[in-house]
């Protein structure tokens, strides 16, 4: 039951992502947003671990925190945001970001022996169709994805293909000495180091759009507490106690919610494909999870 809730809760959150993504381009360049949030969630942290007198990863132990928390959030999300920002669209985003599990599982097979059923690889594919599904109408109506500003076209792939990656990596990484350290101050020093990356883009990229709304605090606080906070750590934490393959395989089913979430928020259509994909990743999840 304890499972069941904290997938669901997992979700959830981790769908309302790109919700924020959307709400707060009006107001705030993307890194600069990132940094506060990253920042924001390691100081939370760092209150929470000091309060409970949790042991501290030290020397190259607290280095490997911060290159996990680095490729988990900061290079995973800071160079997403740059890649749609050139042109890329966001449905094709999100679309390569599905392809997160599937690659998890490859690797996970590979490196820490995770043992994968005809059943379990179906249920990824099943899984990954159902985002196509719900992102298809999306990727149509974008049209051509055009690179902005000079910036060759075949970079902005690459570096969505990065993005990608650096989660994968940064997921696994939580597999290894990691696991053994307090959640808690590992949660601080992972933050600190998707901080770095972040403060390194907003300086590289000129970032310095901040404008102060009702928007903007809602969205940093839900940033910190809630998608950084909460969802990131239970990501770690069932990655951590369980298969990798198994845990991102939710993340299948956040594409598909984030557009029931954006139909509610933003009144967006919601077609009977986009219905028909959100069930078919559902059936996939279920089915990769089955074991």
């Amino acid at each position: 039951m304890i499972t069941f809730l904290v997938a669901a809760v997992f979700v959830f959150l981790w769908s309302t992502g790109f919700i924020v993504a959307r709400a707060i381009t009006p107001y705030v360049d993307p890194n600069l947003y990132l940094l506060a949030r990253f920042a924001g969630t390691a100081l939370l942290f760092v209150a929470i671990a000091l309060i409970a007198g949790a042991e501290w990863p030290k020397g190259r132990a607290a280095a490997r925190h911060l290159f996990a928390g680095a490729m988990l959030q900061g290079v995973y999300l800071g160079a997403g945001y740059w890649a749609v920002a050139q042109g890329l669209g966001a449905g094709v985003m999100a679309l390569l970001g599905a392809l997160q599990p599937l690659l998890t599982a490859a690797i996970a097979t590979r490196i820490f022996g995770e043992r994968l059923s005809a059943r379990a690889w179906s249920g990824l594919a099943i899984g990954l169709a159902g985002v196509a599904l719900v992102l298809a109408p999306k990727i149509a109506a974008g049209g051509p994805h055009v690179a902005r500003g000079g910036v060759p076209e075949w970079l902005v792939v690459s570096v969505a293909v990065l993005a990608v990656v650096a989660i994968t990596i940064g997921t696994l990484y939580q597999k290894t000495s990691l696991s053994k350290a307090d959640i808690r101050s590992s949660s601080a020093l992972q933050n600190l180091g998707a901080a770095i990356v972040a403060a390194a883009l907003a300086w590289g990229l000129g970032e310095h759009r901040f404008i102060a709304s009702a928007t903007t605090w809602l969205s940093l606080a839900w940033g910190i507490v809630m998608l950084s906070g909460v969802a990131t750590t239970l990501l770690v934490w069932m990655v951590r106690r369980g298969d990798a393959s198994r845990a991102t395989a939710l993340m299948f089913l956040a594409p598909p919610l984030a557009a029931v979430e954006s139909y509610l928020a933003f009144g967006e259509t919601l077609s009977v494909v986009q219905i028909v994909g959100f069930g078919v990743a559902l059936a996939g999840v279920l089915l990769a999870r089955s074991e």
